[in-house]
């Protein structure tokens, strides 16, 4: 549990701003709270070899295909991954390890997954990297979402899944959890064109976005805590979708620590997510069926901190983070 007296963490996110297609201006800053993370593995290749020659056919590392963005994620970088999985055994060492915790790891797939080998543009090796982080997570069980996801389920503009679109997900992982959602949602929308994080990373011509949000009955009585202010916040914070990253209405973005109280939950049972961006648009989702979610972002709070805001024991835990993030972990303290 969130102690109640909190010391604001220290953020480090840099938000891009700009749209060729209708935005402002341009930054090519390589790390966001969009998981806008992307091709400082990747290596020059002669066009003499037959292999992929960064810039040819991207701008930036970005491409569209098949009417969406993507930014190029590759080679798989086995370091940084297994760096991710000694961090996050650092967490189950320090704080999960004997408390009765259940643990489970997810990997979200990011759209290269669907877009570059059947585009002709180099491809991370997905099943390596899942391979190499669940073998160093021997004690997390995982919870494999590949086979759910498909392309729609992605913005066109954003690195992001679509919250209208992963209601299955958030179910799946729940009953794996062994949690039931049935919530029923209205969908809602901003009233502009959502141009994601890839039209700032380059001058694309592309359809822009519709961001929908999903409500339901439940999310009226959630009570959202802002670790780093402590103060109360809501699910979908609207004084943010006029910014650069209308993403970020979703639990407000980057955020070290965050909690989700629901009162007339399902079950009475705590979830800790340690994520990274896509989890602000699924958690909301998940806080139907557990009376208290703990977000915890360890990009942003350094997982020796932990002890001093978030209370360990009986708690569903679960590692959840997309593919860029882990194959470029520099980011994770």
């Amino acid at each position: 549990m969130i102690k109640r007296k909190i010391i604001s963490a220290a953020i480090a996110a840099i938000l891009l701003s700009g749209c060729s297609a209708g935005g402002a201006s341009s930054d090519s800053s390589p790390i966001s709270s969009s998981e806008s993370t992307s091709t400082d593995n990747s290596t020059s290749t002669d066009n003499s070899s037959g292999e992929y020659v960064p810039g040819e056919r991207d701008q930036n590392g970005v491409y569209v295909a098949e009417g969406y963005a993507a930014r190029l994620e590759y080679p798989l970088s086995e370091k940084d991954v297994n760096y991710a999985a000694k961090r996050f055994g650092y967490v189950y060492e320090q704080y999960l390890s004997g408390n009765n915790c259940k643990v489970f790891v997810s990997v979200v797939p990011d759209k290269n997954y669907f877009l570059a080998e059947k585009n002709d543009y180099p491809a991370l090796d997905y099943a390596e990297l899942v391979k190499l982080l669940t073998e160093k997570m021997d004690y997390a069980e995982y919870i494999d979402i590949f086979p759910l996801l498909e392309l729609s389920d992605y913005y066109r503009t954003d690195t992001h899944w679509r919250q209208e679109k992963i209601t299955d997900i958030a179910g799946f992982i729940a009953e794996k959890m062994g949690v039931k959602l049935s919530a029923e949602y209205t969908q809602e929308k901003l009233d502009k064109p959502f141009y994601g994080v890839h039209c700032r990373q380059a001058d694309i011509e592309i359809t822009p976005d519709e961001l929908v949000y999903l409500k339901s009955a439940f999310m009226d009585d959630c009570k959202v805590l802002d670790g780093e202010t402590n103060k109360y916040t809501d699910i979908y914070n609207m004084t943010l979708a006029a910014g650069d990253d209308p993403y970020d209405i979703f639990l407000s973005g980057a955020k070290s620590l965050i909690t989700i109280e629901n009162p007339s939950a399902s079950a009475d049972k705590e979830l800790v997510i340690f994520r990274d961006s896509f989890a602000s648009s699924i958690a909301p989702l998940l806080a139907e069926g557990y009376s208290k979610i703990t977000l915890v972002d360890i990009r942003y709070i350094s997982p020796q901190l932990l002890g001093r805001f978030v209370e360990f024991g009986g708690q569903d835990v679960l590692f959840l983070y997309s593919a860029p993030v882990l194959n470029n972990s520099i980011t994770i303290k």
